[in-house]
Protein backbone atom coordinates (compact mmCIF):
# COMPACT_ATOMS: atom_id res chain seq x y z
CA UNK A 1 0.00 0.00 0.00
CA UNK A 2 2.98 2.54 0.47
CA UNK A 3 4.76 1.85 -2.45
CA UNK A 4 1.30 2.55 -4.23
CA UNK A 5 0.72 5.70 -2.41
CA UNK A 6 4.10 7.04 -2.92
CA UNK A 7 3.91 6.04 -7.10
CA UNK A 8 0.55 7.86 -7.05
CA UNK A 9 1.98 10.77 -5.44
CA UNK A 10 5.05 10.68 -8.01
CA UNK A 11 2.32 10.69 -10.48
CA UNK A 12 0.42 13.78 -9.23
CA UNK A 13 3.98 15.53 -8.99
CA UNK A 14 4.74 14.53 -12.62
CA UNK A 15 1.31 15.69 -13.77
CA UNK A 16 1.54 18.71 -11.99
CA UNK A 17 4.86 19.35 -13.54
CA UNK A 18 3.84 18.79 -16.81
CA UNK A 19 0.69 20.93 -16.46
CA UNK A 20 2.40 24.51 -15.01
CA UNK A 21 6.10 24.05 -16.64
CA UNK A 22 6.25 21.76 -19.34
CA UNK A 23 2.81 23.01 -21.23
CA UNK A 24 3.60 26.66 -21.02
CA UNK A 25 6.80 26.19 -22.63
CA UNK A 26 5.62 24.47 -25.21
CA UNK A 27 2.73 26.63 -26.16
CA UNK A 28 5.16 29.42 -25.44
CA UNK A 29 7.45 27.59 -28.25
CA UNK A 30 3.90 26.73 -30.61
CA UNK A 31 2.68 30.57 -30.31
CA UNK A 32 6.28 32.45 -31.25
CA UNK A 33 6.08 34.91 -34.04
CA UNK A 34 9.11 35.34 -36.68
CA UNK A 35 9.20 37.70 -39.48
CA UNK A 36 9.73 35.70 -42.67
CA UNK A 37 9.76 37.00 -46.88
CA UNK A 38 6.89 35.65 -49.15
CA UNK A 39 5.75 35.70 -52.43
CA UNK A 40 3.19 38.14 -53.11
CA UNK A 41 2.18 36.21 -56.21
CA UNK A 42 3.37 32.91 -58.50
CA UNK A 43 6.72 33.29 -59.44
CA UNK A 44 8.27 31.26 -62.58
CA UNK A 45 12.01 29.75 -62.60
CA UNK A 46 14.32 32.20 -63.78
CA UNK A 47 11.94 35.58 -62.91
CA UNK A 48 13.47 38.73 -61.73
CA UNK A 49 12.19 38.89 -57.63
CA UNK A 50 11.17 42.95 -57.52
CA UNK A 51 10.06 44.66 -54.38
CA UNK A 52 6.40 44.04 -55.60
CA UNK A 53 7.12 40.87 -55.57
CA UNK A 54 7.74 40.42 -52.52
CA UNK A 55 6.02 40.93 -48.59
CA UNK A 56 7.56 40.32 -44.88
CA UNK A 57 4.66 38.73 -42.80
CA UNK A 58 4.72 37.79 -39.36
CA UNK A 59 3.77 33.95 -38.59
CA UNK A 60 4.66 31.06 -36.13
CA UNK A 61 7.93 30.04 -35.74
CA UNK A 62 7.54 26.80 -35.19
CA UNK A 63 8.56 24.37 -37.46
CA UNK A 64 10.72 27.22 -39.72
CA UNK A 65 14.06 26.20 -39.93
CA UNK A 66 16.10 29.32 -39.04
CA UNK A 67 17.73 29.22 -42.64
CA UNK A 68 13.83 30.86 -44.08
CA UNK A 69 14.93 34.08 -45.42
CA UNK A 70 13.92 36.84 -43.42
CA UNK A 71 15.62 40.10 -44.88
CA UNK A 72 14.09 41.29 -48.13
CA UNK A 73 17.25 42.79 -49.93
CA UNK A 74 18.57 38.99 -49.94
CA UNK A 75 15.97 38.56 -52.49
CA UNK A 76 15.07 41.65 -54.07
CA UNK A 77 17.00 41.95 -57.51
CA UNK A 78 17.67 37.97 -57.58
CA UNK A 79 15.82 35.17 -59.42
CA UNK A 80 13.51 32.50 -58.96
CA UNK A 81 15.37 28.90 -59.59
CA UNK A 82 12.30 27.37 -58.40
CA UNK A 83 8.71 27.94 -58.49
CA UNK A 84 7.49 30.58 -55.74
CA UNK A 85 4.33 30.64 -54.81
CA UNK A 86 2.64 32.49 -51.79
CA UNK A 87 2.15 31.51 -48.36
CA UNK A 88 5.71 29.48 -48.55
CA UNK A 89 9.06 30.32 -47.36
CA UNK A 90 11.42 31.47 -49.03
CA UNK A 91 15.12 29.86 -48.48
CA UNK A 92 18.81 31.02 -49.94
CA UNK A 93 18.35 27.65 -52.29
CA UNK A 94 15.13 28.90 -53.69
CA UNK A 95 17.18 32.18 -55.40
CA UNK A 96 19.74 32.48 -57.64
CA UNK A 97 22.16 35.51 -58.71
CA UNK A 98 21.43 35.11 -62.52
CA UNK A 99 18.85 33.48 -64.29
CA UNK A 100 21.10 32.17 -66.84
CA UNK A 101 22.18 29.22 -65.10
CA UNK A 102 21.83 25.91 -67.08
CA UNK A 103 18.99 24.52 -63.98
CA UNK A 104 16.96 27.84 -64.20
CA UNK A 105 16.46 27.17 -67.81
CA UNK A 106 16.06 23.49 -67.80
CA UNK A 107 13.21 24.45 -65.25
CA UNK A 108 11.53 26.24 -67.64
CA UNK A 109 11.01 23.78 -70.09
CA UNK A 110 7.59 22.95 -70.90
CA UNK A 111 7.14 20.82 -73.90
CA UNK A 112 7.04 23.26 -76.57
CA UNK A 113 11.24 23.95 -76.66
CA UNK A 114 13.81 21.55 -75.45
CA UNK A 115 17.28 21.29 -74.72
CA UNK A 116 20.06 19.57 -77.01
CA UNK A 117 23.52 19.35 -76.98
CA UNK A 118 26.08 19.80 -80.14
CA UNK A 119 29.51 18.96 -80.28
CA UNK A 120 32.17 21.57 -80.45
CA UNK A 121 35.27 19.70 -82.64
CA UNK A 122 37.41 22.34 -82.62
CA UNK A 123 38.61 25.41 -81.25
CA UNK A 124 37.13 27.82 -83.67
CA UNK A 125 33.64 25.70 -84.59
CA UNK A 126 32.83 27.31 -80.88
CA UNK A 127 33.90 30.76 -80.69
CA UNK A 128 37.11 30.11 -79.40
CA UNK A 129 35.59 29.00 -76.46
CA UNK A 130 34.13 32.49 -75.89
CA UNK A 131 30.58 31.45 -75.38
CA UNK A 132 28.32 32.27 -72.73
CA UNK A 133 25.20 31.39 -71.28
CA UNK A 134 22.38 33.83 -72.63
CA UNK A 135 24.02 34.25 -75.38
CA UNK A 136 22.26 34.26 -79.22
CA UNK A 137 23.75 32.83 -81.83
CA UNK A 138 23.42 31.53 -85.52
CA UNK A 139 24.61 28.25 -86.93
CA UNK A 140 26.23 28.28 -90.22
CA UNK A 141 26.34 24.90 -91.37
CA UNK A 142 29.51 23.93 -94.09
CA UNK A 143 29.02 20.86 -96.44
CA UNK A 144 31.31 19.97 -99.30
CA UNK A 145 29.92 22.48 -101.78
CA UNK A 146 28.38 25.80 -99.76
CA UNK A 147 28.30 27.19 -96.26
CA UNK A 148 24.76 28.57 -95.26
CA UNK A 149 23.29 29.70 -92.19
CA UNK A 150 19.49 27.93 -92.14
CA UNK A 151 16.69 30.09 -91.93
CA UNK A 152 15.50 27.60 -88.78
CA UNK A 153 18.90 28.20 -87.11
CA UNK A 154 19.52 32.02 -87.68
CA UNK A 155 19.10 32.85 -83.84
CA UNK A 156 19.51 30.38 -81.10
CA UNK A 157 19.92 30.75 -77.43
CA UNK A 158 22.79 28.97 -75.76
CA UNK A 159 22.21 27.80 -72.64
CA UNK A 160 25.54 26.36 -71.29
CA UNK A 161 28.76 25.03 -72.72
CA UNK A 162 30.45 22.05 -71.48
CA UNK A 163 33.78 20.62 -71.16
CA UNK A 164 34.65 16.90 -71.92
CA UNK A 165 34.90 16.48 -67.88
CA UNK A 166 31.21 17.77 -68.03
CA UNK A 167 31.62 21.32 -66.03
CA UNK A 168 29.61 23.34 -67.19
CA UNK A 169 30.88 26.95 -68.63
CA UNK A 170 29.35 29.09 -65.22
CA UNK A 171 30.73 26.83 -63.05
CA UNK A 172 34.71 26.13 -64.80
CA UNK A 173 37.57 26.82 -62.53
CA UNK A 174 41.28 27.71 -63.76
CA UNK A 175 43.80 24.45 -63.35
CA UNK A 176 46.71 24.75 -61.56
CA UNK A 177 48.24 26.15 -64.46
CA UNK A 178 46.18 29.03 -65.03
CA UNK A 179 44.73 27.25 -67.68
CA UNK A 180 40.60 26.28 -68.36
CA UNK A 181 39.46 23.48 -70.46
CA UNK A 182 38.14 24.12 -73.42
CA UNK A 183 34.01 23.50 -73.93
CA UNK A 184 33.21 20.61 -76.06
CA UNK A 185 29.75 20.45 -76.21
CA UNK A 186 27.31 23.30 -76.54
CA UNK A 187 23.51 22.94 -75.41
CA UNK A 188 20.83 25.12 -76.82
CA UNK A 189 17.52 25.81 -76.19
CA UNK A 190 15.67 24.55 -79.34
CA UNK A 191 12.76 23.10 -80.58
CA UNK A 192 11.52 19.69 -81.52
CA UNK A 193 12.16 20.83 -85.51
CA UNK A 194 15.37 22.26 -84.42
CA UNK A 195 16.68 19.78 -82.75
CA UNK A 196 15.90 17.35 -85.52
CA UNK A 197 18.26 19.43 -88.07
CA UNK A 198 20.54 20.00 -85.35
CA UNK A 199 20.88 16.23 -84.62
CA UNK A 200 21.06 15.60 -88.75
CA UNK A 201 24.41 18.40 -89.67
CA UNK A 202 25.77 17.15 -86.38
CA UNK A 203 26.45 14.17 -88.00
CA UNK A 204 27.02 14.54 -91.51
CA UNK A 205 28.03 18.08 -91.54
CA UNK A 206 30.66 20.64 -89.83
CA UNK A 207 28.56 23.48 -87.50
CA UNK A 208 29.93 26.73 -86.98
CA UNK A 209 28.33 29.08 -84.07
CA UNK A 210 29.01 32.57 -84.73
CA UNK A 211 27.66 35.30 -81.86
CA UNK A 212 24.72 37.23 -82.62
CA UNK A 213 23.95 39.11 -79.38
CA UNK A 214 25.02 39.18 -75.88
CA UNK A 215 23.33 41.49 -73.65
CA UNK A 216 20.42 42.25 -71.65
CA UNK A 217 17.39 39.71 -71.47
CA UNK A 218 14.51 41.86 -73.16
CA UNK A 219 16.91 42.85 -76.55
CA UNK A 220 18.00 38.88 -76.32
CA UNK A 221 14.15 38.24 -76.37
CA UNK A 222 13.74 39.98 -79.64
CA UNK A 223 15.98 37.88 -81.61
CA UNK A 224 14.23 34.67 -80.41
CA UNK A 225 10.92 36.15 -81.50
CA UNK A 226 11.91 36.59 -84.79
CA UNK A 227 13.28 33.70 -84.65
CA UNK A 228 9.94 32.00 -83.89
CA UNK A 229 8.02 34.03 -86.44
CA UNK A 230 10.71 32.79 -88.85
CA UNK A 231 9.34 28.89 -87.78
CA UNK A 232 5.80 30.20 -87.70
CA UNK A 233 5.97 30.77 -91.33
CA UNK A 234 7.88 27.89 -92.10
CA UNK A 235 4.93 25.55 -91.20
CA UNK A 236 6.63 24.24 -88.12
CA UNK A 237 3.81 24.71 -85.71
CA UNK A 238 2.21 22.05 -87.44
CA UNK A 239 5.37 19.95 -86.63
Amino acid sequence: MKNRTIIGILCIVLAVAIMFGLAPLMNSVASGKIEVVQVVGRIDPGQLITEENIKVVQIGSFGIKDTAIKDKNQVVGKYAAVTLVPDNCIYPDMVSDDSDSADNVFRQLNGTQQAMSITIPSFANGLSGKLQNGDIVSVVIVSESESVIPPELTYIRVITTTTAKGTDNDKITENEDGSTDLPATATLLVTPAQAKLLALHDHKSKMYLTLVYRGDAETADKFLKAQNELLAKGGEGNE
